[in-house]
């Protein structure tokens, strides 16, 4: 997923779970500002919202919905707390029936950010198939890992994050995205109307964790483009420790896509105005050559 942080999806399941923000703060022993607080930094991190009403009558989104289906995958053991069909009426359950007719299934790969940007459409495709249940794989970041779901057989479709079209897996074009740095706004740098990229090398980084989809793809970006930043000075999947160190003017952050658009819209937070752009982000997307055709369908569906 972007890989968030453990405790970030543990709060996730658990307020899915209990249905409510009191429920779920007191269930895990911490305070409903804690658990709005790490749920708003996960949305963050996504680019969508997971429930509507959080602190009244919270419901999943059509969004958190298929989040929450998904999840599953990121833990061989599936807790039980994941069991989102008890989740006080916030998913209700639907008993199998064995005079339905059985669904094609698809599975779709792709970084939960680039999910978000194609969530509607993917709506309206399960609407107008009812015959096709499409299942999301959010644990796909980069080239390789779509290659090896995509040999293996773990996805039909799949989107992913690289430099330019790549060898394996065979990919066309989707869209680009551009990374920008961001600092506190009254940073030295981030007041300038134009920076030189040698000057970053002595300011101070805040980073993702290294495994981090995102870390790896922008660390590949910066290093290809001849940008060295200073040394990490914190690296952390907590996007509010991030935000409120920014603001504090300690370091920059490099951030592309949905995270990059909502950086550039808090207070306090500027975006660094280089001399030149940095490398963009390409979201490519790749089919498996064995996939129905259905799959292409979809494929093409999620282009218009």
């Amino acid at each position: 997923m972007a890989t968030p942080s453990l405790r970030q999806l543990d709060i996730f399941a658990q307020m899915v779970a209990s249905g409510s923000l009191s429920r779920c703060a007191s269930d895990l022993g911490i305070t409903p500002d804690d658990v709005a607080r790490d749920l708003a930094s996960l949305e963050l991190r996504l680019g969508y919202r997971l429930f509507d009403d959080l602190a009244g009558a919270p419901r999943l989104t059509a969004a958190g919905r298929k989040t929450a289906e998904a999840m599953t995958l990121l833990s061989q053991d599936q807790p039980e707390n994941w069991g989102v069909d008890q989740a006080d009426g916030m998913i209700p359950a639907t008993p199998p029936s064995e005079s339905a007719p059985s669904r094609q299934s698809i599975v779709l790969a792709a970084p939960a950010p680039v999910f978000g940007h194609f969530q509607e459409a993917l709506a309206a495709f399960e609407a107008a198939n009812d015959d096709i249940a499409i299942t999301l794989d959010l644990t796909i970041h980069l080239a390789d890992e779509a290659a090896w779901a995509l040999r293996r057989g773990k996805a039909d479709i799949a989107y992913f994050y690289a430099l330019g079209e790549t060898n394996e897996p065979s990919s066309r074009y989707g869209w680009s995205e551009q990374i920008n740095l961001y600092a506190g706004a009254e940073h030295p740098l981030a007041r300038r109307d134009s920076v030189a990229t040698g000057e970053l090398a002595a300011m101070p980084t805040l980073a993702m964790e290294p495994r981090n989809g995102l870390r790896r793809i922008i660390d590949e970006a910066l290093l290809r483009g001849g940008v060295r930043l200073g040394d990490p000075v914190l690296e952390t999947d907590n996007l509010f420790d991030i935000m409120t160190i920014l603001r504090e003017g300690a370091g920059c952050f490099a951030a592309f896509g949905p995270l990059a658009r909502d950086l550039g819209r808090m207070t306090g937070i500027r975006r660094v105005a280089l001399e030149r752009p940095l490398p963009a982000i390409e979201v490519r997307q790749a089919l498996r050559p064995e996939s129905p055709a259905a799959v292409a369908a979809l494929a093409e569906f999620l282009f218009l």
